[in-house]
């Protein structure tokens, strides 16, 4: 397990990251062969990223 991200900027940078890499798959499908599959996977990104997101506003209290 990596050692976690306190630093602001870095904790930015990390979900700037996250998020591009988001919306390059977003990019890459084909909504017309699209799977559930592929949708889930989808909502399971975003609910990481959210969750990132509340694990570093948490750290900073």
């Amino acid at each position: 397990m990596s050692k976690p991200i306190t630093d602001k900027e870095q904790q930015v940078t990390y979900l700037k990251e996250r998020l591009e890499i988001f919306l390059e798959v977003l990019d890459a499908i084909d909504p017309e062969t699209t799977e559930l599959e592929d949708i889930d996977r989808l909502i399971q990104m975003m609910d990481d990223l959210e969750d990132k997101m509340e694990q570093f506003n948490a750290r900073e209290k």
